[in-house]
């Protein structure tokens, strides 16, 4: 299989990664991360301005550039790499592709679609409950009719990038028990909306979340995103490109991780020789090395397969990159912090940083464990059916 980048492709590749090498480093990075709110606008506005990334996976027709899956991957590659912390996966990849989905696309969907590319809207997804685990179809989060609209009730918990979101992406059940895959819908609404409260907390890896609780929030129809009820594809297909996209950004810090432990080990002296002169360091770096390419190689593949008219194709592509990515990223991180020592652990070293985000990663959106079930699970699933 050819895993060559188009001329476009390597473009893109090519000026983020100097455009975050120059306006990314990770001092600067380091005290953004710790200080309120935690994040740059200005590099916000870069991203959209600048660089044309929030619109890169957004439609033509809406002044985005009409990028897929590898386009995508080389983005959030390069984010991970420089452990960036704005919201770009809950917003132009999971709200951009929900919106993006929907083929009669209302007004005010296109006008969140092109905020998105002009940097406007900033998004959160909140999909996950606190009785759910990583199962995204429990729900208890309610949406009735009322008057024109609807009324949202219920709780989300730790909703990645919601300080600082404009607007918040909510899955909540207009019908069916709590755990049907009937009866589920997505909304986008204003995250100041009145009935929406926050608890903020900082998380481990620098970002920001919050859990979120909507008390009887009134929203219009028009935040309805596809048919009342009918969801559940478009939120399974929208998870698995979030998935495969923290996969992206997972070989991106794993990449930083194995360098820097190896140019680490060029420079430490001990017993008057580099570290990177003892053979049995040098076998543990080649170890970390040879995961980190089967992770790319699956990681690929699973961009691949995001393409794929078969959902269970597609999904069970997505576990197998997730499983893989978060054992390969286990091991990269304890393998850099054990070579380091001690320092390995402190707040002014970067591989600590990466070693936390990788961590976090491997949580997001279900963790190696589930992904394995899941992936367990749709090997004997027949094909039209996805868990």
């Amino acid at each position: 299989m050819d895993f060559t980048f188009t001329e476009e492709q390597a473009l893109l590749q090519a000026s983020l990664a100097a455009w975050l090498a120059d306006h990314y480093d990770f001092e600067t990075r380091r005290r953004v991360a710790a200080s309120a709110p935690g994040w740059r606008p200005e590099v916000w506005r870069a991203f959209a301005a600048d660089l044309g990334i929030l619109g890169a996976l957004a439609p033509v027709e809406l002044g985005g550039s009409g990028g897929g899956p590898i386009e995508m991957m080389v983005i959030m590659e390069a984010l991970g790499r420089a452990l960036v912390v704005e919201p770009f996966l809950p917003t132009a990849v999971i709200a951009g592709g929900l919106l993006g989905q929907v083929q009669d696309r209302s007004a005010a969907a296109r006008e969140l679609l092109a905020g998105i590319v002009a940097g406007e809207v900033r998004a959160a997804f909140a999909v996950a409950e606190p009785q759910a685990r990583y199962d995204w179809r429990d729900l208890t989060t309610t949406a009735r009719r009322s008057g024109a609209g609807y009324v949202l009730s219920g709780v989300k918990a730790v909703v990645h990038g919601a300080p600082w979101a404009t607007h918040l992406v909510v899955s909540a059940r207009t019908g069916g028990a709590q755990r049907d895959r009937d009866g589920i819908s997505v909304f986008v609404l204003d995250a100041a909306a009145k009935g929406v409260a926050m608890r903020e907390v900082a998380t481990i890896d620098g970002g920001r979340a919050a859990e979120v609780s909507f008390d009887s929030v009134s929203v219009p129809a028009t935040a309805l995103i596809g048919g009342e009820g009918a969801a559940e594809p478009l939120l399974e297909r929208v998870i698995d490109t979030a998935t495969v996209a923290l996969c992206a950004e997972s070989v991106g810090v794993m990449r930083a991780l194995h360098e820097r432990t190896v140019d680490y080990t060029k420079e430490r002296q001990q017993f008057g020789k580099p570290l990177a002169s003892f053979q049995v360091l040098r076998h543990r770096m080649v170890d970390m090395y040879m995961r980190l390419e089967q992770a790319v190689s699956i990681t690929y593949l699973a961009a691949i397969r995001l393409s794929d008219p078969d959902p269970t194709q597609r999904a069970r592509a997505a576990s197998a990159a997730k499983a893989h990515v978060g054992e390969a990223s286990r091991f990269i991180g304890q393998s850099a912090i054990q070579l380091h020592g001690g320092m390995g652990l402190t707040d002014e070293l970067a591989v600590s940083h990466y070693f936390k985000r990788a961590a976090v990663i491997e949580t997001q959106l279900g963790d190696t464990d589930h992904h394995l079930a899941r992936y367990s699970a749709l090997s004997f699933a027949p094909p039209a059916s996805v868990a």
